[in-house]
């Protein structure tokens, strides 16, 4: 009898598991970026995957009806993201991104017209994120900067972004 009770007992281990944090189900985030909307009127949407409780991939677009605003009018693209605090899936941030977005220049001489450009970024940025306790909604405030692979004669090597998110996962 007492070697049932130690046998059962070793296997006990294999169906007890303690974990640090609840499970987490929700995997998936899409986030405004509210600031950027109040400051510039610019329309930007991101999502966000999470494959770890440390790290995420992500897609950001945005639309802006001023195609002579910093970065243009139009632009998309992907980054990762790696997390360092202490709850899962928030806190402070580092990310690389890259950004694909076209605009204009806004040229002063009337003999000239407007000038039009597509260009491509690599960058790096940081941020803190915040969660709710059953992690569904989020605050972030990020920035970054990123500098133009191929920028035309009148752009600006160097190109920027940030703002403030609010998010909700699912």
């Amino acid at each position: 009898m007492k070697k049932l009770l130690l046998l059962a007992f070793l296997f006990s281990g294999f169906l007890v598991s303690a974990q640090a944090y609840p499970p987490l189900y929700n995997s998936n985030e899409i986030k405004f970026n509210i600031g950027l909307f109040l400051a510039t009127s610019t329309v930007e949407g991101s999502y966000e995957y999470y494959f770890s409780e440390d790290a995420s991939i992500g897609a950001t677009v945005y639309f802006d009806n001023d195609a002579t605003d910093y970065n243009g009018n139009f632009g998309i693209g992907p980054n990762f993201r790696a997390y360092f605090g202490y709850q899962p899936r928030s806190g402070f941030f580092a990310e690389a991104f890259g950004l694909y977005y076209t605009g204009e220049d806004e040229i002063e001489n009337d003999l000239q017209r407007n000038r039009g450009y597509s260009t491509t970024a690599l960058g790096l940025g940081l941020g803190n994120k915040w969660s709710t306790r059953d992690q569904r909604f989020t605050v972030e405030v990020f920035g970054g900067l990123g500098r133009n692979i191929n920028p035309e004669d009148f752009q600006d090597d160097f190109m920027y972004r940030g703002g403030l998110s609010v998010g909700f996962r699912f």
